[in-house]
């Protein structure tokens, strides 16, 4: 199976100062923006890198920018993994997450792939869930579980998309950033989108199909929304009661070291 991770934010987020335990090399990393390679013992991506290959992922494709040279020397370079085989794929702007996705056109050819975030570290059960599905989906984390077993506040949460799934557990629409009436009437066990994907090579067409958000973005979300309602593709939502690990926000770096301490990344 193939795995795209997306790395190419721009950290905006993570480059605001902020109190916490950060050392001064993670600082460092943290002003440049990368949050992946923010260093844990090992760069965040390693710990990333590592449950895909645990997952069955073993061919992984990084979207970075054309800046990020430090990223491909490190992978290139300075530590190449024996579990996985990486390469890249280049998103010239910060467009949005369709716009990278599409950036891995040709690393996924027409073969299934996993997509997932840089700086959230997923359960491998939810990643080998989706590995073993028969075509797209994703995993619909549980809210209360994502409150009790992640390092995510609850005001970060009720910002997160929120997931509409029919009776065949099929996904049958998105509410992004839901007002505080939408969040109230899902309730506590609603189901949540981590932005982790199974995809097929119709997700191409539909992100290139798109037009870009009021953010001045093409986002993922709006690709699956149009790839549901326009192409009549289907995504199974596999029930996932597991926490996910987050490393959007300066402030995350210390909870997100405890966590890892004990933890022996093999990418």
């Amino acid at each position: 199976m193939k795995a795209v991770v997306l790395a190419r934010g721009k950290g905006t987020r993570m480059q605001r100062a902020a109190a916490g335990t950060a050392s001064a090399e993670q600082s460092r990393v943290a002003d440049s923006g990368v949050k992946a390679m923010i260093p844990f013992g090992r760069p965040f991506l390693d710990f990333i890198l590592s449950v895909l290959a645990d997952a069955g992922c073993r061919d992984v494709c990084l979207v970075i920018g054309p800046e990020h040279d430090s990223v491909r020397e490190y992978y290139e370079r300075t530590n190449v993994p024996e579990r996985v085989q990486v390469s890249f794929a280049i998103q010239r702007e910060a467009r949005g997450t369709a716009d990278a996705v599409l950036s891995a056109r040709t690393f996924a050819g027409t073969d299934p792939f996993l997509t997932l975030n840089a700086d959230n570290l997923y359960p491998v059960d939810a990643l080998r869930a989706l590995v073993a599905l028969d075509g797209a989906g994703l995993p619909a984390f549980r809210r209360s579980a994502l409150l009790e077993r992640s390092n995510i506040d609850p005001d970060r949460i009720r910002t997160y998309a929120l997931l509409t799934i029919d009776d065949e557990g099929y996904l049958t629409d998105i509410v992004e950033k839901p007002d505080p009436e939408t969040f109230a009437r899902y309730g506590a066990h609603a189901a949540v989108s981590m932005n982790c994907w199974r995809f097929g090579p119709a997700i191409f067409e539909a992100c290139s199909r798109i037009e870009p958000s009021s953010r001045g973005e093409v986002e993922l979300p709006n690709a699956v929304r149009h790839a549901i309602k326009a192409m009549g593709e289907r995504f199974r939502a596999v029930p996932i009661e597991a926490g996910v690990l987050d490393l959007s926000k300066r402030e995350d770096i210390g909870e997100v070291e405890r966590r890892l301490a004990h933890v022996d990344p093999r990418p």
